[in-house]
Formats: structure tokens, sequence, C-alpha cells
């Protein structure tokens, strides 16, 4: 057996020990306050994120590219894992969690910029992505460095995440959209591993952020205003 496999059941057996009580409100039926859009990359920690440890909290998936657009037959569509606590389960609060460096956004602006060759897997995932992030690629000043580029492309992303939940007919007006970026390279400033609130229900001035909500007034920042 795969020793890392071995390992990973150790370490679930430490979880199920802690964890045993903790379902007894959620046997049944969940209630979460939140769901949470976030990329599939190791490095972002979804629950983690939020210091969550209450099963039925947060309702968190994940994709690369943190996307909230699925491709069905007759077009684009919410994608049916986000939907679904909106939809059955009360949730009110949907927060777009994009993270600096994120492979899927750099992947996509270079198929938009050079072509890339990958697998139809992958390759699908960045399609999903590619006519939403081709405004911002035109977008981006002069001569930025790539790495500034794909952190500029980030934030982008994120907004246009954020807008495709704000116009869908599936989402009601009662559920509040937050777009954030999580940040493990030092872009922002700040501890590594915050939080950082670049867009709320579509608005996405750092200073009306700021003035509209003063209690999370230093936790709001953008890297690119465009």
């Amino acid at each position: 057996m795969n020793q890392v496999f071995v390992d990973l059941l150790a370490d679930n057996a430490a979880h199920a020990e802690t964890f045993d009580s903790r379902f007894d409100e959620v046997q049944d039926a969940q209630h979460p306050e939140a769901v949470t859009v976030c990329c599939s990359d190791s490095r972002v920690l979804q629950d983690h994120v939020w210091n969550n440890e209450t099963p039925g909290k947060i309702f968190s998936c994940g994709n690369i590219g943190n996307r909230v657009v699925q491709r069905t037959a007759e077009g684009e569509a919410v994608s049916g894992d986000v939907l679904y606590p909106i939809a059955h389960t009360g949730t009110e609060l949907a927060v777009v969690v994009g993270h600096t460096g994120c492979g899927a956004v750099t992947a996509t602006y270079d198929a938009l910029t050079e072509g890339v060759d990958e697998p139809a897997g992958i390759e699908h995932c960045i399609g999903l992505l590619e006519p939403h992030l081709e405004p911002g690629v035109e977008r981006l000043p002069d001569d930025l460095p790539r790495t500034d580029a794909v952190n500029h492309l980030v934030e982008y992303n994120v907004d246009r995440q954020v807008e495709f939940l704000r116009e869908s007919e599936d989402v009601p007006d009662a559920v509040d959209v937050v777009g954030v970026v999580y940040d493990f390279q030092d872009v922002y400033g700040g501890d590594r591993g915050e939080v950082h609130v670049i867009n709320v229900d579509g608005e996405t001035g750092v200073e009306t952020l700021r003035e509209e909500y003063p209690e999370i007034a230093e936790r709001i920042d953008r890297r690119w205003e465009y």
C-alpha cells in the first residue's frame, strides 16, 4: 500500500477522534452560513482559510480557477455545486476565493497570449476561463512583468466570477456575493495567508468599499483598479 495513503488514514483517525461529537447537530440536514468557491490548489486549505473546524458551517467548493461557471447544453450557467447550497439550504452568502500565483489563471493567460497544449480535461477548464479573462488580458498595462500580470488577472477573474453570480437569475438578490484574494506570496503585504477583500456585490473601488464597510476597511485592498 502506498505509504502516503497509510499516513493519510492515520491522520483521519486523529480527525475522527477529535470531530466525533461535532456532527451531532448536522446528522440529518445542513444549513451552511456561506458557500465558498476556492481554487483547488494544495496551498489553499479551504476551511482553514477561515479557521473553520465546525461541520455544517461552510459549504466549500473547489476547482481550478475558482470558477462559478459551468457549460451546459443551453449555454453557461452557475455551477451546480455552487448553486446547490443557495437553492436548497438557505445560504445567503457566496464568497469567491482567488489566490496569488494561481496556476489556472497563469495557464489561461498563456493560452490567450501564446497558446498551450494541455490534456483535454485541463483544456476544458481553461476554456471556461478564457472568454471571461480575455478582455482583462487586453487591458493589462504594457510591459507588465509576467508575475504581476498573473496577479492582476487573479483579481480580474474573481471580479468576473462575482459578476456571473450576481447576473444569474438562479441566484436570488438576497444573496450577498463577495470576492477575495488569498495571499501566501507577500503580494499584498500583511501576514501570509490573509484574505484581502476586492469586491463586494460588484463594487470594486477600494476607497468606496472602505467607506461603506469600515469594520473591515483594513482588509480591503486591490493590486489593480482597471
